[in-house]
């Protein structure tokens, strides 16, 4: 009989789950059961621990914009970090990406997802990229854009490393893009 190796990968990773929810006396699976979609969700990385995705839901409300980076090794607003962030279309599913911290909610930390992807020259011209230079957060330092339109909920827990600290001008920038599209503070 072949050995499927990425269901054999999955059934562990799920055991290890289960494993950690017990030794630290969480509910498990039945008492946070999935949404049915009506179809197997294949993430191409599973959703960290904690809701049933994994995730609270993009913030929408109106924040103070923070820039308070420290070198104490836990991520503060100011910095790039890298975590797994969901689709918008299905928090089920996700990557690993370099994101901007920005402000916090509750235990939430706020961040804006990054990319390389030009957004400059767009037909839109909808304002929802603000241009952030390059930085240690990209290997190939690549100039690198913050989109505004999704604000993520970040648990501090399921930072995976940290990319650098974003200068203030760059980070003033995105600030009045956020002032601007959603009013925060």
């Amino acid at each position: 009989m072949p050995i499927n190796f990425r269901s054999l990968a999955n059934a562990v990773r799920t055991s290890v789950k289960v494993l950690q929810k017990l030794r630290s006396g969480a509910a498990g699976p039945a008492a946070h059961p999935a949404p049915d979609t009506g179809r197997q969700a294949t993430p191409s990385r599973p959703a960290p621990a904690g809701t049933p995705t994994g995730y609270p839901g993009d913030f929408r409300g109106v924040s103070t914009i923070r820039y308070a980076p420290r070198p104490d090794g836990s991520a503060d607003p100011g910095e790039i970090v890298w975590t797994w962030v969901p689709y918008e279309e299905d928090h089920t599913r996700g990557k690993d990406r370099p994101v901007l911290l920005v402000g916090k909610n509750g235990r939430y930390l706020l961040a804006l997802m990054l990319t390389s992807r030009d957004h400059d020259q767009d037909a839109h011209g909808s304002g929802d990229y603000v241009d952030i230079g390059t930085g240690a957060w990209d290997r190939q330092r690549r100039p690198s854009e913050a989109n505004l339109r999704r604000v993520l909920q970040i648990a501090p827990d399921s930072i995976r490393r940290e990319g650098a600290v974003l200068e203030r001008k760059p980070f003033d920038q995105v600030a009045a893009g956020l002032r601007r599209r959603h009013g925060w503070k």
